[in-house]
């Protein structure tokens, strides 16, 4: 079996009270807080990223075969806090999706099942890191 390793980093910071900033290795910046006002909290980016992660998988293969007419992927989750800390349980991704009615729309919706498994089982890397589990190492410096 091949290994292959590409480094990932975001670096935050703190913007004020409950405020903060994440910035990528290529300059994008998203700002989060602790859900006192309309940014998204942590919680809500991680699902946003399992959602993100698996729409990226399913457009590339269904969009070659037809644009489609509406396509929307709901995430959902229960925030559990109990004596083992608190987690999310039940993750739930729902594919909301449309395509034309014509032979390619067709195409796009018969390879739709295949690509959604393909995703889940192998290819978005969120959702594998979430399935999976890793560690997380933390330092202070």
């Amino acid at each position: 079996m091949t290994t292959s390793s590409v480094h990932r980093g975001v670096t935050v910071e703190r913007l004020s009270a409950g405020r903060f900033r994440a910035r990528n290795e290529r300059d994008g910046l998203i700002t989060f807080g602790t859900g006192d006002a309309a940014e998204f909290t942590p919680t809500e980016l991680l699902l946003a990223a399992i959602g993100g992660c698996t729409s990226i998988d399913v457009d590339i293969v269904t969009s070659r075969r037809a644009e489609p007419e509406s396509f929307q992927v709901l995430v959902e989750a229960e925030k559990v806090r109990d004596d083992s800390g608190n987690r999310l349980t039940d993750v739930a991704v729902t594919f909301r999706i449309a395509f034309p009615a014509t032979a390619q729309g067709d195409e796009a919706r018969a390879v739709l099942p295949d690509i959604v498994q393909k995703s889940h089982d192998r290819l978005c890397t969120v959702g594998r890191t979430v399935e999976t589990g890793t560690s997380i190492a933390t330092r202070i410096e």
